[in-house]
Parts: structure tokens; C-alpha cells; sequence
């Protein structure tokens, strides 16, 4: 059988993620920058958010598809489509799609600091207005490759011969990897994709460049080749946690204001007539 070319990833940027106060209950900073959509397509926005009950009001979405992985604490969800969305903890996963238009909220338990990481997955021309729907990924229930001195938990997609039930109206990876110091592990990808890993704790060395990075900072994936599979090489200097995020891009228009992201501003000021008129939810 003739074997397959790999490319090996090197690591095109570190970045500090730099937290900051915006009220006494809520610290947060940017994993992933809104506006540069072609270097991050399909992904839209991250956030790493440390807050309590209050941070956050009620409020809509339509367009897109929200990923919380709850890092510290509890965080409990309400929504209008189906009134309790349920409480994820401590490595839990909601993977909550959007779609048409939801009104939610996420509020930590009483008296919880919750930390969380929030990444916002664009959603393609032909699903921004698809039914929304909600995928509770509980951590001890998620599929786990393990190797030597590694533990590799799929959320969605794959990691070597190891395959995620989770749904995807775009192919995404999401991985959390935990590395006991020299464990070296290597996460496969499709070229095509755009991805990223965040240190959540530890050092490690990442890509065939061996760029050094530690907690805090958002390392971007060099591009692939789009006819070959590709891996990223992981090796850990101190126990290393960290989650990888990587997806197909969608190279569609972006039009992106407040909670709506859609493809023309024909169709976001639609979206904000109808939250105004109370016409927004659909059956």
C-alpha cells in the first residue's frame, strides 16, 4: 500500500493572552482577535473569561455556533429553546449552535468563580439559519486516545485512529491533551485546516519549528498543504495542559456586529429588526 504524505506543522505565532478587569466579578482577554477573519476562518472569536453570577445579562445569537469549555468551576445555561440547557463543569464541553437565533445566558453557580474558554465557530451560508440545537459533551464520556506519559480527550473530530460522535456543521478538532513533563505526542489534521492550541498550564515545545511556549499563550499553526495530511508535534517541558482547536475554513463573507454574524448587513439588520420586533425566534 502506498503510504501517505505528511507535512509536518511549524508554529506561525505566540501570543500572550493578557486578561484584564472589566468589573469586579468579570476578568476576561481575547485567545482569538475578532476582525482578521481570513487567518482565523472558521473560527470567529475567543475568549478566556474568569466571572461570577451577574457577569452576563441575557442575550441573543444568530449565525454561529458557540464552544464553552469550562476549565474551573460550574456554569449553568437558560435559553429559549429548550428553557434549561443544563450545567457542565470542570473539562465539560457545550457545544451550542445557534442557528436561526437563540436567547441564552450562562451564569456560574451562586457564590462559583467560573473559568472558562468560549470560542464562537462561524457557520456556513447554507446553516446560519438551520435549527438550533445543543450538544452537552460531559469530559468523563468523551472518547480518549492515550499514549505513554499522555492523555488526548476528543471533543470533536479525531485524533489518530480515536473518532468524536460529536456533530459539526463544520468539520472542526477539539482536543484536550494532558502531558507529563518529556511525554511527546503528535495530533493529526487534514492541510487544509486553520487551527491553534492554548497553554491552559505547563510548557511545552510545539511544531516542527520547536517553538517554546507556556501557560497563557496561543500558539497559531503554520498553513498546511491542502492535498496532504498534516501533524503537529507536542512535547511537554512541565505537566502541560492544553486544548487544540483546529477547522475546515469556510472562505465566505464575514459581517459580524454584536451577537449576529452573517454574510451581508442586509441580513444583521434583519437579525436586529427582528429581536426588536420579538419576531426573532423561530419554530
Amino acid at each position: 500500500m502506498e503510504s501517505k504524505n505528511i507535512f509536518k506543522r511549524d508554529i506561525a505565532e505566540v501570543r500572550d493572552v493578557k486578561l484584564q478587569k472589566y468589573s469586579p466579578i468579570h476578568t476576561a482577554g481575547p485567545v482569538i482577535e475578532p476582525g482578521n477573519w481570513e487567518k482565523s476562518d472558521p473560527f470567529l472569536l475567543m475568549m478566556e473569561d474568569k466571572f461570577q453570577k451577574g457577569s452576563f445579562d441575557i442575550h441573543p445569537h444568530r449565525g454561529i455556533e458557540t464552544v464553552t469549555f469550562v476549565i474551573d468551576g460550574t456554569i449553568e445555561h437558560y435559553d429559549s429553546h429548550t428553557g434549561d440547557g443544563g450545567i457542565i463543569g470542570p473539562g465539560d464541553v457545550q457545544w451550542m449552535t445557534a442557528g436561526s437565533g437563540v436567547v441564552h445566558n450562562e451564569v456560574p453557580s451562586e457564590g462559583v468563580t467560573a473559568h472558562s474558554l468560549q470560542l464562537w465557530v462561524n457557520l456556513p451560508r447554507d446553516k446560519k439559519m438551520t435549527t438550533p440545537r445543543y450538544q452537552n459533551l460531559m469530559g468523563k464520556d468523551m472518547p480518549v486516545r492515550k499514549e505513554e506519559g499522555a492523555i488526548i480527550r476528543v471533543f470533536s473530530g479525531s485524533s489518530m485512529d480515536v473518532i468524536s460522535a460529536t456533530k459539526n456543521h463544520v468539520p472542526v478538532t477539539m482536543v484536550e491533551m494532558l502531558l507529563e513533563p518529556g511525554a511527546s505526542v503528535t495530533q493529526n489534521l487534514p492541510g487544509s485546516y486553520n487551527g491553534m492550541i492554548y497553554l491552559i498550564e505547563g510548557s511545552g515545545v510545539f511544531g516542527k519549528n520547536e517553538m517554546k511556549a507556556s501557560k497563557g499563550q496561543v500558539l497559531w499553526l503554520g498553513a498546511g498543504k491542502e492535498s496532504e495530511e498534516s501533524e503537529v508535534d507536542i512535547t511537554a517541558i512541565e505537566p502541560l495542559r492544553i486544548v487544540l482547536y483546529a477547522g475546515e475554513p469556510l472562505m465566505e463573507p464575514v459581517v459580524a456586529r454584536g451577537p449576529f454574524v452573517m454574510n451581508t448587513e442586509e441580513e444583521i439588520d434583519q437579525a436586529y429588526l427582528e429581536y426588536r420586533q420579538g419576531t426573532f425566534l423561530k419554530d
